[in-house]
């Protein structure tokens, strides 16, 4: 088989570079074309190797892994780039993919599982960790790329439990975990948990956007499930 997919590795730590390199080079369709030291122009590399794909670490310490993917986003090249990285939050991977990275791996995926999503993303997929799989994050960051414009509708599309969505239109009144506790009449620690599952469910970070969500959907999907 052809080696027709021409790869580029940018990763800090030069042993895992050289660990990934070594399997990436197995594969009779992968050209691992180099494993550049981070500081390199790799917006030149890329032009000049035309290359396929890009494996970025996404906690780079020599460059912002984020400026990289603009970078050759920007350009009007057809690598695409898919960035490697440990335990990411979220909205992490959401920024990566909407400023143009095609998929997002975990350093901690087998071997198997890394060479068939970068083959699959090669093919015009788009690859997130197998962890964020099967959820509707999965389908947010999707419609972010194709069609911004129906994010919002996807996000109002939420399925929340019941206590959950009382929860939330107790935060969107203002209330700390002790009064809805109270309110609900259960311990703060289950409302500290329905308060995590809420943030992980829409994505969102504090308390202060939950009542901001809360709001921005008074039309009837939260406040009118509440009691």
């Amino acid at each position: 088989m052809a080696k027709n997919i021409r790869l580029l590795v940018i990763e800090d730590n030069h042993l895992l570079r050289e660990g990934i390199t070594a399997v990436l080079e197995k594969q009779p369709d992968f050209m691992v074309i180099a494993a550049p030291n981070p500081s390199e122009n790799v917006l030149a590399k890329v032009k000049s190797s035309d290359i396929d794909i890009v494996l970025l670490d996404w906690g780079l310490l020599s460059q912002d892994s984020l400026e990289i993917v603009k970078l050759i986003a920007n350009n009007g090249h057809k690598a695409k780039v898919i960035v490697m990285g440990l335990f990411p939050s979220h909205s992490e991977v959401l920024e990566f993919i909407k400023d143009g990275a095609e998929g997002f791996l975990m350093k901690d995926a087998s071997a198997d599982e890394f060479i068939s999503s970068i083959r699959r993303i090669n093919n015009g997929e788009k690859v997130l960790p197998g962890s964020l799989t099967d959820s509707l994050f999965t389908e947010i960051v999707k419609q972010k790329v194709n069609d911004p414009k129906k994010e919002k509708k996807i996000i109002e599309s939420i399925r929340m439990t019941s206590r959950e969505r009382q929860v939330v239109a107790l935060i969107a009144e203002g209330k700390t975990n002790k009064e809805i506790a109270r309110d609900l009449f259960v311990s703060s620690f289950t409302i500290k948990s329905h308060v995590h599952n809420i943030l992980e469910k829409l994505t969102l970070h504090n308390r202060l956007q939950i009542a901001k969500y809360a709001h921005e959907t008074e039309s009837g999907s939260v406040a009118d499930s509440v009691y």
